[in-house]
């Protein structure tokens, strides 16, 4: 997790390094709305007994960082099981919980995150009819295995219910120009950050990393969507995802307000018009 008290001025993470592999293979940039996702299953052993996966970026089947959209059917409940690898999740849609097999039962709405370290007996459930999560992985392959293999990695987990996160404006943030922008920080590592960012309704603005790569989920609301590559405004829903490089910007308007993940190495930076 970042430092809180490295953000009362930015929230700016200068890569020393040049990017991990995956960034490298970015375009200049790319939009893919959630109605065009290709899917299969999370674990194609189960069948449809699976919940359905799409690679958003990257590849989960090979050693590569990966973000995804993991759907899940009403009263889902998985095995106890393990993973080779550690992840983040973030609620898009429905109520889901993810913990040791013997913990209460703790729905987490959408806009919350948890994180799921390797090695780690857990199971997930999912309670309403639509259950859709964001979930990210830094390396690959992502495999399911019994609990037999648990294994302790030295991560702790989390579950953040998006009720129990802590909001920074354009007062606190330089990285913020609009007093229409809130930001929470989810993970920092290495050169790399992953923060929440929360546009309210009549946002009308871009959103910049200066020199390194963006990737970006939509997580909640609808967004107008336009940039220099998409000339023409295209709205999308929640699960979307659009990236680039080099400082590329995307205009983004909201009229209900919305709600962003964002993944970077670089400066960010998000002003209104």
């Amino acid at each position: 997790m970042l430092k809180l008290s490295s953000l009362t001025t930015s929230v700016v993470l200068i890569a020393a390094f040049s990017a991990a592999a995956d960034e490298k293979r970015l375009d200049k940039s790319e939009l893919v709305p959630l109605e065009s996702v290709n899917w299969g299953y999370l674990n194609p052993l189960r069948g449809d007994k699976s919940p359905g996966a799409a690679n958003l970026w990257g590849d989960r089947t090979i050693d590569s960082a990966t973000g995804m959209l993991v759907r899940f059917k009403p009263g889902f409940s998985s095995p106890a099981h393990i993973h080779n690898i550690s992840y983040r999740g973030i609620v898009i849609k429905g109520l889901m919980h993810n913990d040791d097999p013997n913990a209460e039962l703790d729905w987490m709405a959408t806009g919350s995150f948890w994180t799921q370290p390797a090695g780690q007996n857990h199971i997930t459930a999912a309670k309403a009819e639509t259950n859709l999560i964001y979930l990210e992985i830094d390396e690959g392959p992502y495999l399911v295995k019994p609990s037999k293999a648990q294994f302790n990695n030295g991560e702790h987990s989390l579950n953040l219910h998006s009720d129990n996160m802590v909001w920074f404006n354009s007062d606190e943030l330089t990285s913020l120009d609009s007093k229409k922008v809130t930001l929470t920080p989810l993970w920092q590592k290495q050169n790399q950050q992953g923060v929440l960012v929360k546009l309210d309704a009549g946002f009308n603005g871009q959103l910049t990393s200066e020199r390194g790569s963006l990737r970006a989920v939509l997580i909640s609301g609808e967004l107008n969507y336009r940039s220099v590559e998409h000339s023409e405004a295209k709205q999308i829903e929640a699960g979307s995802y659009f990236s680039s490089v080099a400082g590329f910007k995307h205009q983004l308007k909201t009229e209900g307000g919305a709600i962003v993940y964002v993944r970077f190495n670089n400066k960010l930076q998000i002003s209104e018009q």
